[in-house]
């Protein structure tokens, strides 16, 4: 509810806003044609606006309350959201409806998830600075034919630094996503992929470790 919200952005020490303005919001994921597939209620617009306002302010550097508040967050804003859910600073997404998170994954800062295809994150994985992600295109005749994939992201993978990820791509159960690729295609578990475009480069070097045995342990 609005005064709900009024009393969650005093506690975070946010500039205040009147009842009235709360109510009226409006998010820019609202105007996007999706919005008429998958509208947002009331709570999800407010807990996104929540979400977003937080990394505005100096709290959301500290890391005792951050974490635990985006957990929060995401169990109530996200389609799914497993145990020990962890978000640095500044992930943006625009449908949470349509994202679903298994368990112990972490996101580090800046990271962008387009969710208008469907976004899926397997258990035990680490998205690092400044992924991209895409689940949709536009015509390149008519800007306003657009085509939706979804992507996935397997138990175990990791996809490092400022990679990118196109719609309809799967990210397989342990495999690599190199910083800077631009991953147009599938890539396999325990593989490697690299380079813009990404192609696969060798194998995971997991010297004989599997699943909890590689140690996928974000924050001590």
């Amino acid at each position: 509810m609005p005064e709900a919200v009024q009393e969650i952005l005093a506690i975070m020490d946010a500039p205040p806003m009147e009842l009235e303005a709360i109510a009226h919001i409006r998010l820019y994921a609202e105007t996007l044609p999706k919005a008429e597939e998958y509208p947002l209620t009331p709570a999800l617009r407010h807990l996104h606006f929540l979400w977003d306002t937080f990394d505005k302010l100096p709290l959301c550097l500290v890391v005792s309350f951050s974490i635990p508040f985006r957990r929060l967050l995401a169990r109530r804003l996200f389609g799914a959201c497993g145990a020990v859910f962890t978000a640095e600073e500044n992930m943006r997404f625009n449908f949470p409806q349509l994202l679903t998170v298994g368990d112990n994954v972490f996101f580090n800062r800046n990271v962008f998830l387009d969710t208008k295809g469907g976004v899926r994150i397997g258990n035990d994985v680490a998205v690092a600075e400044d992924v991209r992600v895409f689940t949709h295109s536009h015509g390149e005749a008519s800007h306003i034919k657009r085509t939706y994939k979804p992507v996935v992201i397997g138990d175990y993978a990791k996809v490092y630094s400022g990679a990118v990820l196109l719609p309809g791509v799967t990210v397989g159960r342990q495999a690599i996503v190199a910083a800077g690729a631009l991953v147009t295609h599938d890539v396999p578990d325990n593989m490697v992929a690299a380079g813009r475009p990404a192609t696969i480069l060798r194998e995971r070097r997991t010297e004989g470790h599997d699943g909890a045995g590689l140690d996928h342990i974000w924050l001590f």
